[in-house]
C-alpha cells in the first residue's frame, strides 16, 4: 500500500510536469507576472507543456520498442542518456519558440534555467545516477526562491508547499529503491542552484 503512494506521488510530481507546474504556481504569485493577459498566459503554457512534457514523453513507447530503455522506470544512469538527451533537444525548441513571443524576462529565465539543469543531469548521468523527480522541485523551488530575491514578492507559502513535496517525493525515491539519499538531496540541491542562479544572474 505504502509502495503504490509512493509511485503515485513518482507520478503526479513527475519532473516532467515541473516546468508546467512551475508556471502555474508563478503565474499565481502577486507579481508583476500575475497581470499578463490570460490569453498571453495560456499560450505561454501550451507552449512549455507540449515541448517540456508531451514531447518527450510521446518518444518513450519507440525507445522502448527499440530496447533503448527496459522499462519507464530507467533504473540505471546509462539507460537515461537518450531520454535526457531527446528531453534537452525538445527543451531547446520550446526555448527558441517560446522566444518569438517575447515573454516577461522571468519566464524566458526560468525555462531557460529547467534546460541547463536538463543539460547538467545529462552530464552527470555519465557516470552517476542523480534524482531527476527531486531536480524538478528544486527547480521550482528555486524559481520561487528567485521571485522572492528578484522582485521582493512574498512567496514563503509557496515556497513551504514545495519543500512539503520535495521532502513527500524524496521519501518516496527512497522507499522505491530508485535512489540512495545522496542521488536525493544533490538532484534537489542541484535544481534549487541552478534554477536560481540563473534568474538571478
Amino acid at each position: 500500500m505504502i509502495k503504490k503512494v509512493a509511485s503515485a506521488l513518482s507520478l503526479v510530481l513527475h519532473p516532467l510536469l515541473m516546468p508546467t507546474l512551475g508556471l502555474l504556481v508563478i503565474f499565481s504569485t502577486q507579481s508583476h507576472l500575475t497581470f499578463i493577459p490570460f490569453e498571453y498566459r495560456r499560450l505561454i503554457v501550451i507552449i512549455v507543456l507540449v515541448s517540456t512534457c508531451i514531447l518527450p514523453l510521446s518518444i518513450m513507447p519507440l525507445l522502448l520498442q527499440l530496447r533503448i530503455i527496459k522499462s519507464m522506470q530507467m533504473e540505471t544512469a546509462r539507460e537515461r542518456l537518450v531520454p535526457l538527451l531527446s528531453t534537452a533537444a525538445f527543451f531547446m525548441v520550446g526555448y527558441f519558440f517560446l522566444q518569438k513571443f517575447s515573454p516577461p524576462a522571468f519566464i524566458t529565465l526560468f525555462y531557460l534555467g529547467t534546460l541547463v539543469a536538463v543539460l547538467l543531469s545529462l552530464l552527470i548521468s555519465f557516470f552517476w545516477k542523480i534524482s531527476i523527480h527531486m531536480l524538478g522541485i528544486g527547480g521550482l523551488l528555486g524559481a520561487l526562491l528567485a521571485i522572492w530575491l528578484k522582485y521582493g514578492v512574498t512567496t514563503h507559502l509557496w515556497m513551504l508547499a514545495v519543500l512539503v513535496a520535495a521532502g513527500l517525493i524524496g521519501s518516496s525515491r527512497l522507499l522505491l529503491g530508485a535512489h540512495n539519499p545522496k542521488q536525493v538531496y544533490a538532484g534537489f540541491l542541484l535544481g534549487v542552484v541552478v534554477v536560481s542562479s540563473v534568474v538571478l544572474l
